[in-house]
């Protein structure tokens, strides 16, 4: 394998390539230190990418990282699809066009709150395919993938034909357990070689572990994912240390992810990082059914239509205040150019104190030239803001060098210390300059800042007013015209004379948002959306083996609850609404764990019925719930009647600490001791002459439970007893173990707690529910139905509903230039949309789960997807389902 390998402190030639090293990244020619904003074509109209691209480029960032999601792309087994909203090709083709770079990270897992992080569903069906692992079977389908998906990035490699300057490989490999890291990444090395990239590749570490991440495999380039709290004083010497480790090893600091804050960035750029790649600037939607379930390991969690941050740009396209911080930073790059680029990590030798919380070790860029760039954050909040010197929320002082400055709160100016003025045509030495240098012309330094800016040339120290009321501050010393613009106006700098003057672009006018809309008449159609039966089963299938990888699906039985008090159901996923005996249950969003269904007032035969939406699969492999481990799939999983109910909470046998033989028999969890925190042991023999389950009340901490002579469960089999052996780890999210039938040695194994609440043990007697009928209504099925022409009759909101019941509704729409939000208002429904044949997205408005990401009370229906059709389900609740209104509100 070869890469370019050109010094970045000698002239390079555009056929050259990129190159690293520990100086930085070159190409174009010289070195060059990239902001990158994330956007992703799959999270966005295909209208509006170039709007999209071009307003990045308008940032002043230079670069977008965008994910290929394999799922995407490979809508079911064999079925591939590059066009249209899919078309990355197009994409990649814009983003050149608007002059920007690409790294290009096509997985195979990309996380990124993304369906099953892009690993596609049916991979789970095959339990000899091991995810993400140096494993035969997932890299023969990694390798169908990539033979779609590489050749397109090979054709649009940097220098030759494209954009594409990284092409990163795999996410965050160190969060997840994989036996054999260096086969892995090998394995996707090699297959990325074959592909003709050329380019430099990277994997990212989303903790630190670069070894984790990469494998240390020999071509494959370390980068670093950093989400710091952005009020922390340490973030310089966590980072300085990476910059420094990969140095070592003749590499800059890439930081392929971070957090959206420029304050931030800025610290990251004194501390040395080349690139600079916030996660995520610029905002999109998740549309459809492919939002992710469990993100950022809080069980159960649910990402939302909208996939917003607070990053620069809204996902409606809206500039926030960070924007005009993008372009402000970009200009202070600009105008160091090389210097900046070529710099590299320092401390400060000269002192900085200030009277404001700030960095506990400031980090400084040794400019190529000479000097220094130097960042000082006030980490202070800009409430009550005071003009003068001060601490806490008002504008601080620093002291550096022995020069007091002024220092705005909320705010990382980027200080210059002895810098040669040489390089802008002008003798003599820049001592000190406290804020942003943003141009730099014959006879005049620009600066951005909102306090009064300190400039220090040679010995002659001079004060620049801050700008006032539109007025830029000014100033002279040594022949030079000084001015202190707002960074509001900085960033609209267009030129500058000799004498100071300065000429800005004028601002762009404000739009008058237009007010909401009520709908409250639209049309109900009579017929709902067909079912594709599946036949008779045993047990309830997957959803994924019926051939939903996206969509719903309905199980169907009847059984006998004669004496029978309650049923068990294990391994449900995603949202389960739940019918027994006419009566709707509330709706489970358990995510596999298993759950207790109280049914003493149903007898007889009874019907059952079950209707499993897919919410998302997992992005991350979470152990505490079965399905939100990575690849797990969604369905009913399976139903028990629970016939006894034994409490065996006594007569554990104690092995641990100094309990000797023989061994003291003890209640669970009851053995007394100095040693806290030191693991103790209980065991003891439970016998079943059914399939049982063990539920373990009271588990706070995890604890370790071993099985031998019987095998746990999986939740859709009925094994017959056998001798095995088994550990598994109890959570309080999931404290159950099955057991098949027959006697079982148990040992439970938890730190000695004096003052936690103890646990409890009771074994239930199982028998499991058959003889199932399933439908299924994938996303091809339902969108079919919503987007054909179906004749309905007017109805008037507010709409109340059944537990249970669904109503189909086509609603007229305004007309609109940028979009609108939908947002309904009710009480325990989930809502669907479609609009333009697509799905649009969902909201869950009542009691619901956890979402995170955007707001998750609106769907987004952009400009030109006409006909918006809505599927509205009536959920079991603390109140009773009703539609009351729909909201339409502009998204400009």
């Amino acid at each position: 394998m070869s890469h370019p390998t050109t010094t970045l402190g000698q002239t390079t030639t555009p056929d050259q390539g990129i190159a690293l090293d520990a100086r930085g990244i070159g190409f174009e020619g010289g070195p060059q230190l990239v902001l990158c904003a994330s956007l992703f074509y799959f999270r966005l109209p295909r209208e509006q990418w170039r709007a999209r691209l071009a307003q990045v480029r308008a940032s002043g960032y230079t670069c977008v990282d965008v994910y290929l999601p394999w799922n995407f792309h490979e809508t079911a087994p064999g079925r591939w699809s590059f066009e249209g909203r899919r078309d990355v090709a197009a994409f990649l083709d814009l983003a050149q066009e608007e002059g920007l770079y690409v790294i290009a990270r096509p997985g195979p897992y990309i996380c990124s709150e993304w369906d099953g992080g892009a690993l596609p569903a049916w991979l789970g069906l095959d339990p000899q395919l091991r995810l993400r692992q140096h494993e035969p079977r997932f890299l023969d389908r990694v390798t169908a993938w990539f033979d779609q998906a590489l050749p397109l990035l090979a054709e649009r490699q940097y220098p030759a034909n494209g954009p594409v300057i990284m092409v990163q490989l795999e996410n965050e490999l160190d969060f997840f357990d994989c036996e054999d890291r260096t086969g892995y990444l090998t394995a996707l090395r090699d297959q990325a070689v074959r592909h003709g990239i050329t380019v430099p590749l990277i994997a990212c570490s989303g903790q630190g572990d670069l070894e984790g991440a990469t494998g240390d495999v020999p071509g494959v380039v370390p980068a670093c994912n950093f989400y710091p709290d952005d009020d922390s004083p340490h973030i310089e010497p966590e980072v300085r240390r990476y910059a420094e480790l990969l140095a070592e090893r003749g590499l800059p600091l890439l930081i392929t992810e971070t957090n959206r804050r420029h304050r931030t960035l800025r610290r990251l750029l004194a501390s040395g990082a080349s690139l600079i790649a916030p996660y995520l600037q610029s905002s999109g939607w998740n549309f459809g059914y492919t939002p992710s379930a469990g993100n950022w390991g809080r069980p159960g969690n649910l990402m939302s239509h909208g996939y917003d941050f607070g990053g620069y740009v809204s996902s409606t396209g809206t500039e926030r205040p960070e924007y005009a911080e993008a372009q402000l930073l970009a200009r202070v790059i600009d105008t160091l150019g090389p210097r900046l680029a070529l710099a590299t990590p320092t401390v400060p030798h000269t002192p900085v104190t200030t009277d404001f919380p700030t960095s506990s070790s400031p980090s400084a860029l040794r400019l190529e030239g000479g000097g220094l760039l130097l960042a000082v954050p006030h980490l202070g909040t800009r409430t009550g803001m005071r003009t003068g010197v001060g601490t806490g929320s008002g504008t601080g002082t620093a002291v550096v060098n022995g020069v007091p400055v002024a220092v705005a709160p909320d705010s990382c100016p980027l200080m210059l210390v002895d810098v040669p003025l040489g390089p802008w045509g002008h003798e003599g030495t820049l001592t000190l300059a406290s804020a942003d240098l943003v141009a730099a012309g014959e006879g005049v330094l620009v600066f951005a800042s909102e306090v009064p800016v300190t400039v220090v040339i040679g010995d002659a120290r001079v004060e620049v007013p801050a700008p006032a009321a539109g007025v830029p501050g000014r100033a002279t010393a040594e022949g030079l015209t000084l001015v202190a613009l707002a960074p509001a106006e900085a960033v609209r700098l267009r030129a500058t004379d000799r004498d100071g003057t300065v000429h800005l672009d004028a601002p762009a006018p404000a739009r008058p948002a237009p007010a909401p809309v009520e709908v409250r008449r639209t049309r109900r159609r009579a017929a709902t959306a067909p079912e594709s039966a599946t036949g008779r089963h045993e047990l309830p299938p997957t959803l994924e083996s019926l051939g939903v990888y996206r969509g719903r699906g309905t199980y169907r039985t009847t059984t006998d609850l004669t004496g029978v008090d309650e049923l068990l159901l294990v391994g449900a996923a995603d949202i389960v609404d739940l019918t027994i005996a006419g009566r709707a249950r509330p709706t489970i969003a358990g995510f596999g764990a298993t759950r207790r269904i109280d049914v003493r007032e149903a007898t007889g035969s009874v019907d059952v019925e079950a209707v499993v939406e897919i919410w998302g699969h997992a992005n991350f492999d979470d152990a505490r719930l079965p399905a939100l481990r990575l690849g797990a799939l969604r369905g009913l999983g399976t139903v028990w009647t629970v016939r006894e109910t034994t409490d065996v909470s006594a007569l554990w046998s104690v092995h641990g600490h100094w309990a000797g033989r023989p061994a003291p028999l003890r209640e669970l969890g009851g053995w007394s001791s100095t040693r806290v925190g030191v693991p103790v042991t209980y065991t003891r023999e439970i016998r079943s002459d059914t399939v049982a389950a063990l539920h373990l009340k009271g588990v706070v901490e995890p604890v370790r439970v071993t099985v031998t002579d019987g095998e746990p469960l999986t939740v859709d089999t009925v094994p017959e007893p056998h001798a095995a052996h088994g550990v598994r780890t109890v959570h309080a999210e999931d404290p159950w173990v099955p057991l098949p039938a027959g006697t079982h040695r148990i040992s439970v194994t938890l730190p000695h707690h004096p003052s936690g609440g103890g646990l409890r043990a009771e074994l239930l007697a199982l028998e499991p529910v058959t003889d199932w009928t399933c439908a299924a209504q994938d996303d091809d099925l339902l969108t079919g139905f919503a987007t054909e022409a179906t004749p309905g009759q007017e109805v008037q909101l507010p709409l109340a509903l059944a537990p249970g019941e669904e109503a189909w509704l086509d609603v007229d729409l305004p007309p609109s230039h940028d979009g609108l939000l939908l947002r309904p208002d009710g009480t325990q429904i989930r809502v669907t949309g479609w609009a333009g044949g697509e799905c649009v997205g969902r909201v869950w408005v009542g009691d619901r789960p956890d979402f995170s990401g955007g707001d998750a009370n609106v769907l987004w229906i952009p400009p030109g997807w006409s006909g918006l059709t809505l599927l509205v389900r009536g959920s079991a609740g603390p109140n009773a389902p009703e539609l009351r209104v729909l909201r339409l509100e502009s998204s400009d």
